[in-house]
């Protein structure tokens, strides 16, 4: 693997692994495996813990049949995130291994920096680690590479917060369209036309999704915002960091910056502190997803929430029953999102 993904999983042999070859290794019973790989107790949690270690490192893969059953699972799913910089998606990490626990499945964690790359690896390790389904949240808008690989395998998966363009698949999130269109609306509201916008990469749907909507709204009220002032970036503090660089090092700087995460607006404000600028007073900032820590009295950013706990629970429910219930049809769901309005933007915030 790519020394930029992270990821528990291990490269194993193409070779087949047997069950005995897993009781082998690990020092116990093949009663003890059968029930461990046949998702049964009699197990400990330590020792079921343990072999499952053993059984992913050997490279153990039972069989799949074109019907899911409980007999063939391992009890794992895989997560793919971005990266764990960007505190949005530990917290959608959190949520999902918590929901998973409850129903008695571990999850294997791993980040692709949006190189598809090594998506593409850790698709296929994953893969040949045969989990039970994975949740995808660093889907590449134009490549299906990674879920073509997954639906060869027989792998269930949900995309959440991205969707891919070319492949359907069943996906969770927020209508990102209506979000950005209502904050991109609120800021109009306080006479600002020197905009700029800063988002993710463009090829995370998400992300391309928000800024159109941002680019859309604000020419429906004769504001342009030019191409020198929409700015893709990495989505995290650093990347909002350099997009406001290049910002404010312009000949005209934008009055406001509207961006497509908190972590991108975070790093804006970060860089015009720095040099000296107030804000909302010099220059009015807004986000979205709404972290805790940006919604804090410190920092209380103007901001799209997501319901994050939600996403992640509503993730797992939905690929459990496609792990239970393989269906030919894909499903949405979409979360209700809501804007706080916090004092980065100009307003004076209601207390709560």
């Amino acid at each position: 693997m790519s020394k930029d993904a992270t990821s528990v999983a291990v490269d194993g042999p193409a070779s087949p692994v047997s069950a005995a070859a897993v009781a082998r290794a690990a020092g116990v019973s093949p009663a003890a495996v059968s029930y461990v790989l046949n998702g049964k107790g009699g197990v400990s949690p330590e020792t079921h813990r343990h072999i499952i270690r053993v059984a992913n490192e050997l490279g153990f893969r039972p069989r799949k049949s074109s019907q899911s059953t409980d007999l063939q699972r391992t009890r794992v799913i895989g997560l793919i995130l971005p990266n764990i910089i960007n505190p949005m998606f530990p917290r959608w990490a959190q949520g999902i291994i918590s929901a998973a626990a409850e129903s008695g499945y571990e999850v294997f964690v791993a980040t692709t920096q949006d190189d598809p790359e090594v998506l593409a690896q850790v698709t296929s390790t994953l893969a040949n680690r045969n989990v039970d389904g994975i949740i995808l949240a660093a889907s590449l808008r134009d490549d299906a590479t990674a879920l073509r690989t997954l639906r060869a395998a027989r792998i269930p998966y949900i995309c959440l917060s991205r969707r891919a363009d070319f492949l359907d698949s069943d996906f969770v999130g927020i209508d990102d369209d209506a979000a950005a269109t209502t904050l991109m609306q609120h800021m109009l509201g306080h006479g600002f036309r020197e905009i700029a916008t800063v988002i993710g990469p463009r090829f995370s749907t998400a992300s391309l999704t928000r800024e159109q909507a941002f680019v859309r709204t604000a020419a429906a009220a004769r504001v342009t915002i030019s191409g020198a002032r929409k700015i893709s970036t990495r989505v995290n503090n650093e990347g909002g960091r350099l997009a406001a660089e290049r910002l404010f090092s312009a000949g005209t700087p934008p009055r406001a910056v509207v961006c497509g995460s908190d972590e991108l607006a975070i790093g804006v404000m970060e860089y015009a502190l720095a040099r000296g600028l107030r804000i909302p007073e010099d220059v009015a900032v807004a986000g979205c997803d709404g972290l805790p820590h940006s919604l804090s009295g410190l920092i209380n950013l103007t901001s799209i929430v997501q319901p994050q706990q939600e996403m992640a629970e509503e993730a797992f429910t939905m690929l459990l029953n496609r792990i239970e219930a393989p269906s030919s049809t894909y499903s949405t769901k979409i979360c209700r999102h809501r804007l706080h309005i916090g004092r980065t933007c100009g307003c004076t915030p209601t207390a709560r």
